[in-house]
């Protein structure tokens, strides 16, 4: 199968060497690995065409991966095949100011985008924490949120179209340049989130906005996370839709403080990051009325005022550095991803400490309170077996408590193979099954990632 590949793609578009196997053997999520039998390097939709009809005759699987940053196992190739490695794709192919989209391919980065949109004064709104290396074709493969998620929604309010390759090796472009368009199925909206088992996105028509010339941040700090949560419910229900809303329970707090030594308060049970953006009135007025509310709240400590970017800037990566910080606690970290509802957030955000408590776990939650999406993380020494799989049994409570609140099992994550176990205990069995029927439409012979949505 190598040398046929080789004949193929050209030889320095396909490896086998043990390194590469091995590199390309798992992503960012712990515990999961699958070693592929080859990683071929496509550079145009062609090359992807080809090796799908390859796939298609030596029924191999066939996992497309851009940077590998997800957190759910979603490009661990657990059957072994073929990894579409999409790096090369990187350009980005066209910015249009007046029409405020861009046309990309699949392994863009995320921040570099917005980045380069930022110089004619737009903004990429998707803002994933792993926005510095994850890529657009990845994130519109998991519909990634991020921490604008409440005020400018995620990934898939802002993919107007795509080119796709079908698992039958047909390429098709869904949507286009529209606002508005409802002829037919919304085919962009069902490839948004299919992680990779439909089709291989080789190129994105996304949608800008107008860069906000203005953002005002501040913090509130709590005796609980579960009062923390009350704030945000009277945040929300004041009528303000923040452009930033996020907590970190007390693990996170002194986490990130030993990591990053940003002046946090270590005797906080919680902080609530809070902040909005637009014009200077507005931003300034939304931000002054959600620290009067903090303040007011029950088991308010107190609330701090960012006075400049600098202080702004260190308050976001105290946020941003959550997830790293707490890496550093143990030698196994465990993110996971749950959404509720805003009125289930104080009972989740309790229920989560007590199923710590239960099986004598640290667990450090944090998340965006705004929408609701927690990610509670377990940091385990992965050297003792009973203290991982306390951890497991922990997550499969938090999980089926989403479920009893009437939440999901996730919330931007994406399901992969590490949610699959838990995918139809959230959706039910006739979901399923339809979902079952769709991927074998585009995807007759089950070539694209099995073991994941749609198996």
């Amino acid at each position: 199968m190598i040398e046929e590949l080789k004949a193929l793609l050209g030889p320095e578009k396909v490896k086998a060497d043990s390194v590469s196997l091995e590199a390309y053997s798992t992503d960012a999520t712990p515990e999961f690995q699958g070693m592929p039998d080859a990683v071929v390097f496509a550079e145009s939709t062609e090359d992807v065409v080809k090796i799908i009809n390859f796939a298609n005759e030596k029924n191999v699987p066939l996992i497309a991966r851009g940077a590998g940053s997800n957190l759910c196992a979603a490009t661990v190739p657990i059957s072994g095949g073929i990894v579409l490695a999409l790096s090369k794709m990187n350009k980005i192919i066209e910015i249009s100011k007046s029409e405020m989209l861009a046309v990309v391919q699949p392994a863009v980065n995320t921040l570099e985008l917005d980045n380069e949109v930022a110089k004619l004064s737009l903004m990429y709104p998707p803002d994933p924490g792993s926005r510095n290396v994850s890529t657009i074709g990845g994130n519109i493969s998991t519909c990634a949120g991020g921490l604008r998620g409440l005020k400018y929604g995620v990934t898939r309010n802002y993919v107007l179209g795509l080119e796709i390759v079908l698992g039958t090796g047909e390429v098709i472009r869904t949507g286009g340049r529209l606002v508005k368009d409802v002829a037919g199925y919304d085919l962009t909206r069902l490839f948004v989130g299919s992680e990779g088992t439909l089709g291989v996105i080789t190129e994105a028509i996304v949608a800008l906005r107008p860069r906000p010339l203005f953002s005002r941040y501040g913090v509130a700090y709590f005796d609980s996370l579960e009062n923390s949560a009350l704030a945000v419910e009277q945040i929300v229900a004041s009528g303000i839709l923040p452009a930033t809303l996020e907590f970190l329970d007390n693990v996170c707090i002194n986490s990130v403080e030993d990591y990053a030594n940003l002046g946090l308060n270590r005797e906080a049970g919680a902080l609530l990051l809070f902040g909005d953006d637009g014009d200077e009135h507005t931003a300034e007025s939304n931000t002054s009325q959600m620290a009067k509310i903090c303040e007011v709240t029950k088991g308010n400590l107190s609330v701090v005022r960012a006075k400049d970017v600098v202080e702004a800037d260190a308050l976001l990566e105290a946020r941003r550095c959550s997830l790293p910080s707490l890496a550093r606690l143990k030698s196994l970290s465990i993110l996971e991803d749950i959404s509720v509802s805003r009125p289930m957030l104080p009972t989740a955000v309790r229920r989560i400490d007590e199923i710590a408590k239960k099986y004598n776990l640290v667990i450090g939650t944090f998340g965006h309170a705004g929408d609701g999406n927690l990610h509670p993380t377990i940091v385990v020494d992965k050297n003792e077996p009973k203290e991982v799989e306390a951890a497991h049994l922990a997550l499969g409570e938090i999980f089926n408590l989403a479920i009893e609140l009437g939440g999901t099992i996730t919330g931007e994550h994406g399901v992969g193979a590490a949610k699959l176990p838990y995918l139809e205990a959230r959706l039910g069995k006739t979901q399923m099954e339809v979902l079952r029927r769709v991927k074998k439409t585009f995807d007759p012979n089950g070539i694209l990632n099995p073991g994941k949505l749609g198996s």
